[in-house]
């Protein structure tokens, strides 16, 4: 049953989902062409540039045009934008994505975490999705499991619904408050902020859910009480530890190899999460060009694209096959394909300590090379300290010669110096012995009239 008119040629065929922040409703374009369309909650009625609500609709559609301007894989096709006719709802119009979300692959008959190598896959392809729309100037603002579905058609993730990103700031803090799923919202959000930051934050909750079994912070209940105590946890409490919880909610029928096969989760992956849930958004990554650097740097799945399309392949069959209420047969493409991927862990595992041989025969030569090059320059220095012995020690005997020679000029000047002394003192005494012999000092004879 049709409950309102969307626009001309765009059939209303029902409701998908509906919530505070708008409903999305499946609709079908010019005969067997489906989409999906995203209804905001707050009404426009009079289409022109003096209406606020519709001159913000008008601009955000704008920016998110830039979304497509260039095609991803894994960011839904934005096909229009409108007002209804019925109910003056803005709407916009996206491609049909055929597949489950995240939170329906969280529950049963799907087990209840993603194995690493999935989560992996999830992470590069939600951070290319979360780039993409960053460079374009787009933040999505509503990051969650089930705006991310799993294509069925191509074997990828995509990111749905932009309606927070076509809100205005007024319209998307009160739909937030209300209507948001708080389990998802980073705690800057509280206040109504959205940066390229806060999509981060999601991300990092919705990779913590996929590998944990659950949010780090889950909802009781849709109270008021206890989504505020849930914000809260969100701005002052730290992350319980995801290895803990995931051991926790580990299938019980997985044997007990590849439970420790799957709590092997990659640190490099457990750093980004923890990074992504910083409180603080200036100690996130900056924005999802930085994220899926990242993550597609030091990403371990090494697969061909090839090798990756037959898994793409395997999971739609097995998504399909479950949901007629199937049993999956053992695919033996698959086990060529870990086969081949155990391979190529070992060559790596061989070449990587082939490399720390190496770098430890170079580090060795070095370090011989430097001893022997002190060495050298040890002998050089006691080298250098005998010849400079050896100077002080003839300049020591060259003063020691001088000091000598200058001690007997001294003795020698001494004597003279006494023998005229005593020559001096001996005439004296004669004079006077003559004087008094006398009683006239005797005078000296004149020689030659001069004297």
């Amino acid at each position: 049953m049709k409950v309102f008119t969307i626009t001309e040629g765009l059939e209303n065929l029902g409701a998908l989902r509906t919530g505070g922040q708008g409903s999305v409703y499946k609709a079908r374009r010019m005969g067997p062409i489906l989409t999906a369309v995203k209804l905001i909650p707050t009404p426009i009625y009079n289409e022109s540039e003096e209406d606020r609500n519709y001159r913000n609709f008008l601009n955000e559609v704008e920016k998110l045009k830039k979304v497509n301007e260039e095609p991803n894989p894994n960011v839904v096709k934005i096909l229009s934008s409108g007002i209804t006719e019925s109910g003056s709802f803005p709407f916009i119009e996206m491609e049909y994505i055929e597949g489950p979300d995240l939170e329906e692959l969280l529950k049963p008959p799907h087990e209840r975490v993603f194995t690493i190598k999935e989560a992996v896959k999830l992470a590069d392809q939600l951070a290319c999705a979360l780039s993409h729309c960053h460079k374009v100037g787009v933040r999505h603002g509503d990051i969650k499991s089930n705006n991310v579905k799993f294509n069925t058609s191509s074997g990828n993730y995509v990111l749905l619904d932009f309606g927070l990103a076509v809100m205005s700031d007024e319209q998307r803090r009160s739909s937030l408050r209300h209507a948001g799923a708080i389990e998802f919202m980073a705690p800057e959000q509280n206040e109504g902020k959205m940066l390229f930051q806060t999509d981060v934050y999601s991300f990092g909750v919705v990779l913590y859910e996929l590998l944990a079994g659950q949010v780090p912070f889950p909802l009781n209940d849709s109270g008021e009480t206890s989504r505020n105590a849930v914000m809260l946890q969100h701005m002052e409490t730290p992350v319980p530890d995801l290895l803990t919880i995931r051991n926790r909610n580990l299938p019980a029928h997985w044997s007990d190899e590849k439970k420790e096969r799957e709590l092997q989760v990659p640190d490099w992956l457990l750093k980004v999460i923890y990074k992504c849930l910083e409180k603080k958004p200036e100690n996130r990554f900056h924005d999802g060009v930085a994220l899926h650097d990242a993550v597609s740097r030091q990403s371990i799945s090494g697969g061909t694209n090839a090798e990756l399309q037959a898994e793409n392949s395997l999971l739609k069959q097995k998504v399909n096959t479950l949901e007629e209420g199937q049993t999956l047969s053992p695919n033996p493409a698959l086990k060529f394909t870990e086969a081949k991927r155990e391979a190529q862990k070992s060559r790596r595992i061989i070449f990587t300590g082939l490399s720390l041989i190496v770098i430890l025969l170079i580090t060795m030569i070095t370090a011989l090379r430097s001893a022997s090059k002190k060495k050298e320059e040890a002998a050089l220095l006691r080298d250098s300290v005998a010849q400079l012995q050896k100077k002080i020690h003839k300049d020591s005997v060259a003063f020691k010669a001088l000091a000598y020679r200058y001690a007997t000029v001294r003795r020698i000047q001494q004597t003279i110096s006494a023998s005229i002394k005593q020559d001096s003192i001996a005439r004296a005494n004669e004079r006077k012995r003559a004087t008094t012999a006398t009683g006239k000092p005797k005078r000296r004879k004149k020689f030659l009239g001069l004297f």
